[in-house]
């Protein structure tokens, strides 16, 4: 397949609601020729990770790696072209690496502004993985866990980077680090000298996690002077809203799951979707799924404006994390006994439900952040 994206250049014009609909069309026509959720299914639940077929046409092939990048580098679309695909990787849910990967790392190293050949990289579809969790899983600045010492002009790392997304599957490293002048951005091989890459294993099989350990590392300094510390911060903005609309696709999904099975479903010589405690339920999850729509809506609305974008993520998290986790565990309950099941696809929505609630900050994170942008 040779599919390419067809958007607007990043920082160009805005995509119109048709071009957007063709791209929406298009990653769920692919994600859905090579298997939907099913696909899910044939990765191993011991060591999770990618599904490399599927991201070399959606990444590659489609284009979809460069999604938000500088025209520089051959970069595609913008915040709006970006939730539209997430949303509808969520509803498969696909295991690519384009949250960690096109989002995560390639936001930062678009930042960093001496980047251009990873850069390069990424939008050609060569994973990259973003090092800058603190040890409880979310981003501190004051609480970097890699610090950072100059072998005369080499910098070297050391310390350990826990939940780093996709980091096992990954071809580059980009790593926060605490110096003496703040933080800052190093890139690093995952298999060069003083660095151990460990898979670790997580409740959703199709998102991987790794721990990097760093023994005096040598890597390369894309930031000086703690620069680091704005430029992670923006991109996270970006990746927030990225997460929010993925939580949206998925809880979409989940809901409209439920919706066939009580149509389908009968007790009594009736669909039990005519029950009212199952229709109250159903309208409950309704209301979860289209609240989180309007907060992905409304934050890439703001793109255009890091203070507005900031506060609007940091709404969207702290919404649609718990929305997705409400459907997710009410799509188990409504398919009864045979949604406990393996089988059945409940439960990997489940799965990712609670990985997305947590993975870059639960919504008490984000609600705490919330709270002193708007100086509360």
């Amino acid at each position: 397949m040779t599919t390419t994206v067809t958007g607007p250049a990043a920082g160009t014009t805005e995509a119109s609601e048709a071009e957007l609909e063709d791209l929406r069309a298009t990653v769920r026509s692919v994600c859905a020729d090579a298997g939907g959720i099913t696909a899910v299914r044939r990765l191993d639940e011991h060591a999770p990770g990618i599904d490399a077929g599927l991201w070399d046409t959606l990444g590659r092939q489609v284009g979809l790696a460069a999604l938000g990048l500088p025209d520089a580098v051959g970069g595609v679309g913008g915040l709006a072209e970006i939730a539209v695909v997430c949303e509808e990787l969520g509803r498969t849910p696909a295991a690519v690496p384009l949250l960690s990967s096109t989002v995560l790392a390639g936001q930062v190293l678009a930042g960093c502004g001496t980047a251009e050949a990873p850069l390069a990289a990424v939008a050609g579809g060569t994973v990259h993985a973003l090092a800058v969790a603190a040890p409880d899983g979310v981003w501190r600045p004051d609480a970097v866990p890699v610090g950072v010492t100059w072998q005369g002009s080499t910098p070297t790392l050391d310390g350990i980077a826990p939940f780093v997304l996709d980091g096992a599957d990954a071809e580059a490293l980009v790593v926060a680090a605490a110096g003496p002048d703040g933080v800052d951005l190093f890139l690093a091989d995952p298999r060069g000298p003083g660095v151990t890459v460990r898979r670790v294993p997580t409740l959703d099989l199709s998102r991987g996690q790794a721990v990097v350990t760093f023994t005096a590392a040598p890597v390369r300094a894309l930031t000086a002077g703690g620069e680091g510390t704005e430029v992670v911060t923006r991109a996270l903005d970006v990746a927030f809203v990225a997460l929010a609309a993925e939580q949206l696709g998925g809880a979409q999904a989940a809901l409209d799951m439920t919706v066939a099975h009580v149509r389908d479903r009968t007790q009594f010589s009736r669909a039990i979707g005519s029950f009212q405690a199952i229709k109250h339920t159903c309208a409950d999850m309704l209301l979860q799924v289209e609240s989180a729509r309007s907060a992905v809506v409304r934050a890439v609305r703001a793109a255009g404006s890091p203070e507005a974008l900031a506060e609007a993520a940091a709404v969207a998290q702290s919404w649609c994390g718990e929305a997705f986790t409400f459907v997710a565990a009410e799509c188990v309950q409504l398919h009864g006994g045979m949604g406990f099941t393996w089988e059945h696809d409940a439960h990997l929505y489940f799965r990712r439900a609670q990985s997305d609630a947590v993975l870059l900050g639960g919504s008490a994170h984000h609600r705490e952040r919330l709270a002193g942008l708007l100086s509360w």
